[in-house]
């Protein structure tokens, strides 16, 4: 069994030095036309497409009805925060590829994997335009599966240690509660799509939540 992973020292890390990120100031005028200035964090590898990276929303269905509609999620370990991450499969956008294209090949890297087709590409977003100009998609695909879902085997670069699990689509908000009670982090977009199946099965049954 492998040691667990620890922050061993930190520094400041001078700009011109940094591989995946930058810093910058705006200087912008507001609606009063006053003049300020922003503090922001870039990434360096946005693509020529303006897209950073993509979350994959992995719809795993039955072909014979053996299994309730579920997905995958992954734990890993995020050293920003020193934590456990459990989150959604994701990754950036090589230069060249569509945020579809990324999708399908990260799904099949980070678990195994393989999409059937592709139901939706959201907008792109963002998640933290406060400090940060990055952005993303969320991609979802439909992965159908003959027998209860297995665990094919990943195609992790070095370095990379991923768990992952599947997860009933109807139990994912309360999977989420139990993981926080553990001690993990929970990514702000599983949460949220979390919540809101719960919430639209729930307004389902009654108008009242």
């Amino acid at each position: 069994m492998s040691d667990m992973p620890q922050i061993t020292s930190t520094e400041p890390l001078p700009t011109e030095k940094a591989k995946w990120v930058t810093l910058k100031k705006i200087y912008w005028k507001d609606q009063d036309g006053k003049d300020r200035v922003w503090e922001v964090a870039e990434r360096t590898t946005r693509s020529k497409g303006g897209i950073d990276a993509v979350a994959i929303l992995a719809l795993l269905q039955s072909e014979k009805d053996d299994f309730k509609p579920s997905t995958v999620v992954i734990e890993q370990y995020r050293p920003p925060i020193g934590k456990y991450v459990v989150e959604l499969p994701a990754g950036l956008i090589d230069e060249g590829e569509t945020p579809e294209q990324t999708a399908i090949r990260e799904l099949e890297e980070e678990t195994g994997y393989k999409a059937h087709s592709v139901v939706e590409s959201s907008p792109t977003v963002v998640s933290d335009p406060g400090m940060t100009n990055a952005n993303m998609r969320l991609v979802v695909l439909k992965v159908l599966l003959s027998d209860h879902p297995s665990s094919p085997k990943a195609k992790l670069d070095e370095g990379e240690h991923i768990v992952k699990r599947v997860v009933e689509l109807d139990s994912l908000h309360e999977e989420l509660r139990k993981y926080d009670e553990r001690g993990y982090a929970v990514d702000a977009r599983l949460s949220h799509f979390a919540a809101g199946w719960q919430m639209a099965n729930a307004f389902s049954k009654s108008t009242k939540l």
